[in-house]
């Protein structure tokens, strides 16, 4: 008999979400970059710059995961998932305080506040995975929902929602950016600490009510053998995946960092009115089908499979951003751009449900937080190559406006989806790293 579990699983969901919210701030990011890079303003940051900020917080949140799956283990989820909140709150708050200088910014938002993520970020994947082995698809999709859904609660709360924290806050006389920090630092650490009171693991030998697990085969094990972190590394399947997965977040990450930049870019100079409003309700729009995007392709991937789910996906959002230039960029279509960056954010979304399903289907539900943490370091790259190829380009338009400048990065970010798709296609489920029960049976 399964043993009894402490909690109901279902509020673990709600600790996730909790947790993912705050968690969500880093997707943000682009509602600072105008006031960032504007050469009136007091930071007067290059593109470049502001897009280091935005990556270094990525690359340290992709380090800092395989770190946490390991501490996982060692502390537990719910000091792990402490440990986070006031890592990611002490880094908002810090580069509210003393963060006038690129540099001071670099190192707090990007390397304390993506550690901080890090942290916390693998802690309601791997548990919400073991309390829900029946459901991986949709537990995934609906404990990173939080993190889509977050980007759009801090984007409109500093942008426009009551005035606009941007405009009406001056925490201790600070600037508008830097009050925003401060502000969202304390939101950051209450959300994280009241998250982790439910991250529990259930006891061991728990299976849902009703729901026996699939018995494994040499062809198909689904999660049920499970891969030591070193053992994972030693399969080429592993390498396939963190390819794809490589490759649909370099398009999302460059979206997410210059969606700001690009829109009035090209808005502009179309002669659209209200060009940087518009481009407010384009990141709205991304971050919120960023989060329906998780929920609603992980309950695809449950009924057709992980690997025709990834496929579907990549090869969608490879035509989407091929277009988004070609069409919604180049001609100015107001409407056309919202729909772009909603359809993007909701193929960037389901990354985060479809890829730790995948690691745990792959090599086991065990060692998922660890086995996932390595998976992400690919979102790591991403997240350095993404954001600076935009960044680059930008700035070598030398501040001309004009949306050619974004042509390349779109055309780069697109084939490399359609690459991703093909890759996963040509993947194959790894032989199990031992002799299965029945295998050895056969063998006496």
């Amino acid at each position: 008999m399964s043993p009894n579990p402490p909690i109901n699983r279902w509020l673990v969901v709600v600790g996730a979400v909790s947790i993912q919210l705050a968690l969500g701030a880093i997707y943000a990011w682009s509602v600072f970059t105008s006031r960032l890079t504007d050469p009136s303003g007091p930071y007067a940051f290059s593109a470049s710059e502001t897009a280091w900020v935005f990556s270094a917080g990525l690359a340290t949140f992709a380090v800092v995961m395989v770190l946490a799956g390991r501490w996982l283990k060692v502390v537990g989820p719910r000091r792990l998932a402490v440990g986070a909140g006031l890592l990611l709150g002490a880094g908002y708050a810090l580069g509210g305080l003393f963060g006038s200088s690129f540099w001071v910014q670099l190192l707090t938002i990007g390397a304390m506040g993506g550690a901080g993520i890090g942290l916390g970020y693998v802690v309601p994947i791997a548990v919400g995975i073991k309390w829900f082995p029946d459901r991986k698809g949709l537990i995934t999709g609906l404990a990173v929902a939080g993190f889509g859904f977050g980007a759009t609660l801090w984007v409109k709360l500093a942008g426009t929602w009551f005035g606009g924290l941007l405009e009406t806050s001056a925490v201790f006389g600070l600037p508008g950016v830097q009050s925003v920090f401060l502000i969202y630092g304390a939101v950051f650490a209450a959300l994280v600490l009241a998250g982790s009171l439910v991250m529990v693991n259930p006891p061991e030998g728990y299976l849902p009510a009703g729901w026996k697990p699939p018995a494994p085969t040499a062809k198909a094990h689904h999660g049920t053998v499970d891969f030591s972190a070193r053992e994972m590394l030693h399969t080429p399947q592993f390498y396939m995946l963190w390819v794809v997965f490589m490759c649909n977040a370099l398009a999302g990450l460059m979206v997410i960092y210059s969606i700001a930049l690009f829109g009035v870019d090209a808005l502009r100079y179309r002669g659209v009115a209200d060009a940087t409003a518009i481009t407010g309700t384009a990141m709205a729009w991304y971050a919120i089908f960023n989060g329906l995007g998780r929920i609603a392709w992980g309950l695809v991937s449950d009924r057709i499979g992980r690997k025709p789910a990834v496929v579907l996906m990549a090869t969608l959002q490879g035509v989407v951003v091929l277009l988004t230039y070609h069409l919604f960029i180049s001609y100015g279509m107001v409407n056309g751009f919202i729909v772009a960056a909603a359809l993007i954010g909701f193929n960037f979304g389901g990354n985060f449900a479809l890829f730790p399903a995948a690691t745990a289907d792959l090599f086991g539900d065990k060692n998922v937080g660890g086995n996932y943490g390595w998976l992400f370091t690919s979102y790591g790259v991403a997240g350095i190559s993404g954001p600076l190829l935009a960044g680059w380009f930008k700035d070598a338009a030398q501040g001309t406006g004009h949306p050619v400048a974004w042509m390349t990065p779109f055309v780069i970010a697109g084939v490399a989806c359609l690459l991703g798709a093909l890759v996963m296609a040509l993947t194959q489920r790894p032989h199990p790293p031992h002799p299965l029960p029945e295998a050895v049976a056969t063998a006496r």
